[in-house]
Formats: structure tokens, C-alpha cells, sequence
């Protein structure tokens, strides 16, 4: 008995021996053999806790919150070769050129053959209206085709010895007009259309006129009579002489008075604005629509400076136009005193006639007519904040420049020619 159990601890021993070679082969030791040879007893713990205390151990320093140690991964790029870009062909060089027409590939005998089409069109327009105010005894102004263009620079007029006053002029637009040739000497967006506010009464007038005689009785309709300001306060239970109502638009500049000669000449104030886009056009105004009969502000009416200044001049050769408008103030038949608006009769050296004008869409407007030394200019304003101001340097400068132009002039054409009234 004691010799089989010898042999079974010897066996067991031997296995023990083999077992712990095993272990330092490999370099790590059981905790348990290890614990039992130190003489110390220790209760084994789950494996999986054990990882999970490796795998994410925590690190507490002083003064900082816990943080987690995250493994970090190692990210494997793969060289990616650019891929090369396609020969694509480059696009030939144009030479620059100083003819537009080579450029665009248009030859240039196209470009200049559809300029002298152009040029015919323009030309054989205005010959059509010339013909027809001819007819009627009319003086048209001749334009130019190089003056017809929507928006002309300014000409500051310092390459003639003239000081450059295009920054002291608040107006949105102008035209500074030779009265006797119709050539422009000053212009600011003269084709630029805008509101014209009662300056568009100047059509009013000469249409009553040329329609109306002084002893015609006129009378007036509660929608006459109910035109806001400016006013003459016509009252719808009495009748008036067109005498007075002619005078109280040209001076006064009164809106009550402008619909009640409208709606006695063409029955509504719709259809004697239709009879003033016509007879502007004939007139020499192409660029003017008219939608009230007073110039208020209105959805599609419209005129420009140039316009305007044609307009003027061509009403200042009516005699009895150009009487009424240079008075500073007229009595009515029934006593009341029409005051003329237009202050430049007394502030504006060489002042003939002038008609005003304003609307918040307007802002001030002007039109009218100087005369200096045998010259005669006329000066249409659009679109001002300081009317008066601009006035008296444009009125200044377009005798400045006319001067000039006639120094510059033979002797044998320095002869100014006087402008022929049409009664």
C-alpha cells in the first residue's frame, strides 16, 4: 500500500514539474501557482471582468475630470495615383482688333450698310412730322441723328474754356436748347423718361387755345372741381369764361381748371389726354404720353427734358401763348388775381416765360424760355431738389456756351436769326 502510494505522489509531483516548465517556457506563471508558493490564498475572479478592466482602464488625475483611454486605430492609406487630366485642345487666339465687326465676324460692309438703313428710317420719320407741321405753319426743330441716342453724356464743356458745373446740378435730368436751331448745348439724360408734373400743362393750354374762344362758357363737374392742389377752387354751381381757366392753368397752375377745359373740349378728361399724346407728337415730342389733363401723378404718363424744351419752344412762337405766359399776374373776370408761379420772371436775368411743376414723383420740374444779347435759349429741368439753384447756373452756362460757339464761328455766321411767332 505505502509502495502504490509513493508511486502515485511521485506521478503527481512529475506531472506538477512538467506542467510549471510549461509555463516558464512560455514566460508567464499561473497566479494561482504563484499565490500558492508565496503561501497566500486569493478567490479567483470572472474572466470576463478581468477584460473589461484591461481593455479600458480608467485615469484619474489631480484637478481633471475622469477621462476614458480610448484605443487608438490605425488607419491604413493606400497611395491613390492622380489621374492624368485629358489634352484638350486650346482655343485659337483672336487678335484684338480696332473693328468691331471682325471681332463679331460680321464683315464690315454689313455693319455699315445696316448703319445707313438706320440712318434713312430716322431721317425719313422726322421728314414725315417736319412735312405735316410745314403743312400747318409750324416751325420743327432739325435733329441731328448723333443727338438721338436714350441717354447723351454730359458735355462739362471744360475743353471750351468752360468751368465744369455738372456737380452742381441736383437734377435727375436737362436740356439746355438753342430756341432758333433746336441744337442741344447742354444735356444731362435728356431722353431719360420721368413724370412731368404740371409742366405737361403747356400742351393743356395751346390745345384750349387753338379750341376755345375767350367768351366760351365753360362749365364745371364735381370731379373738376373736387382736383386737389394746386387750385383755383372752382365751384360746380357756376359757369366760368374759358378766358379765365386758360389764364388759371398757364399761371396759376391750377389742377381744377386743367379738367374742367378738358372735359369741355373732348367730353372726359381720358379723351382730351388721348388729343394730348397726339398733338405732342405732332408738336415735336415723341417720347411724351399723356394720361391727365393737369399733369398729376398717373400710371404710364410720362416726358423727358428734351420733350419738354421741344414742346416749349414750339409754344413760345404761339403769339398769344407767349403774351399770357410772361404776364406775372392776371385779374379774372369775376375779381380774383392769378399769381404766376413762375419766380424766374423776377430771380433769372433774360426771363421770358416759364411754366412749374412738382409731384413726389416729380420732384420739381421746369420749362422755359431766356433771351440775352439777341440770343434765345430754352431749359428744361427734371427730377431737381434745388429748381431755382439749377436753373440760374444752366440759364448762365447755355449763354456761356452759345457765346463761345459763336466766336468760334466765320464772321459771315455769326448772325443770329430771330424765331418766327405763329399766331
Amino acid at each position: 500500500m505505502q509502495r502504490y502510494l509513493s508511486i502515485l505522489l511521485f506521478f503527481l509531483f512529475s506531472v506538477m514539474l512538467l506542467h510549471q516548465s510549461a509555463m516558464a517556457a512560455q514566460g508567464t506563471q499561473p497566479a494561482s501557482l504563484k499565490n500558492a508558493q508565496q503561501g497566500k490564498v486569493i478567490s479567483p475572479q470572472p474572466v470576463a471582468k478581468a477584460k473589461i478592466a484591461t481593455a479600458a482602464p480608467t485615469v484619474r488625475e489631480k484637478g481633471k475630470p475622469q477621462k476614458q483611454a480610448v484605443a487608438k486605430k490605425k488607419v491604413i492609406t493606400k497611395a491613390v495615383k492622380p489621374v492624368p487630366k485629358p489634352n484638350r485642345p486650346k482655343p485659337p487666339m483672336v487678335a484684338k482688333s480696332a473693328d468691331p465687326s471682325k471681332a463679331c465676324g460680321i464683315g464690315a460692309a454689313t455693319v455699315k450698310k445696316q448703319v445707313e438703313v438706320v440712318k434713312r428710317t430716322v431721317t425719313s420719320s422726322a421728314g414725315t412730322i417736319r412735312k405735316i407741321s410745314t403743312r400747318r405753319g409750324l416751325a420743327v426743330p432739325q435733329r441731328r441723328i448723333d443727338t438721338i441716342d436714350a441717354e447723351m453724356p454730359v458735355d462739362s464743356g471744360e475743353r471750351r474754356g468752360l468751368p465744369d458745373i455738372t456737380t452742381q446740378i441736383s437734377s435727375k435730368s436737362f436740356m439746355v436748347m438753342d430756341a432758333g436751331s433746336g441744337t442741344t448745348l447742354f444735356a444731362r439724360l435728356p431722353d431719360s423718361p420721368r413724370q412731368p408734373a404740371s409742366t405737361i400743362k403747356i400742351v393743356t393750354a395751346m390745345i384750349a387755345l387753338k379750341s376755345l374762344k375767350n367768351d366760351d362758357v365753360v362749365s364745371v363737374s364735381y370731379k373738376a372741381s373736387g382736383m386737389p392742389s394746386s387750385k383755383i377752387f372752382l365751384d360746380p354751381k357756376q359757369n366760368y369764361r374759358a378766358n379765365d381757366l386758360i389764364n388759371a392753368v398757364m399761371l396759376a397752375s391750377a389742377n381744377d381748371a386743367s379738367v374742367a377745359l378738358a372735359e369741355k373740349i373732348a367730353g372726359t378728361e381720358d379723351r382730351f389726354a388721348n388729343l394730348m399724346t397726339l398733338s405732342a407728337r405732332i408738336w415735336g415730342a415723341q417720347n411724351t404720353i399723356c394720361r391727365t389733363a393737369s399733369g398729376l401723378t398717373a400710371e404710364g404718363q410720362q416726358s423727358t427734358a428734351r420733350d419738354l424744351a421741344n414742346l416749349f419752344r414750339y409754344a413760345m412762337q404761339h403769339n398769344e401763348f407767349a403774351k399770357r405766359m410772361h404776364e406775372k399776374q392776371i385779374a379774372t373776370s369775376y375779381g380774383k388775381t392769378l399769381l404766376n408761379h413762375n419766380k424766374a420772371l423776377w430771380r433769372v436775368d433774360g426771363a421770358e416765360a416759364g411754366k412749374t411743376g412738382y409731384t413726389v414723383a416729380a420732384r420739381q420740374t421746369y420749362v422755359g424760355q431766356f433771351s440775352r444779347g439777341g440770343d434765345t435759349i430754352v431749359v428744361a429741368i427734371m427730377g431737381s431738389e434745388t429748381m431755382w439753384a439749377d436753373l440760374k447756373k444752366l440759364v448762365d452756362y447755355g449763354f456761356s456756351k452759345k457765346k463761345m460757339e459763336q466766336l468760334a464761328q466765320p464772321s459771315s455766321n455769326r448772325a443770329s436769326q430771330s424765331t418766327a411767332r405763329v399766331n
